[in-house]
């Protein structure tokens, strides 16, 4: 499902405008984006998950064309765990 089919169903859902649902999606992610830039940041949705924030380490890997040992810089990486109602449903 692309980002264009999902404002699709949820203004059908909804009966409001695609514009609106469209402003509706951007806030949430942007909402999202801002509070897991923080420090701490971490989201949680009640029975659809948890959005959070973890540092990976930098590590050794391989080129798999070359065979080639490379550096992996450390960076951060979001992470999401499923919540209960939403892995029943699945």
């Amino acid at each position: 499902m692309t980002k264009a089919d999902l404002i699709e169903n949820m203004a059908k859902d909804a009966a409001i405008s695609k514009a609106e649902t469209k402003k509706a999606l951007n806030s949430l992610v942007d909402s999202i984006t801002k509070t897991l830039k923080k420090k701490d940041g971490k989201v949680t949705i009640v029975g659809f998950g948890t959005f959070s924030k973890i540092r990976r380490k930098a590590r050794k890997g391989r080129n798999p064309q070359t065979g080639e040992e490379i550096k992996i810089k450390a960076r951060n990486a979001v992470k999401f765990k499923a919540g209960k109602a939403l892995k029943d449903a699945i």
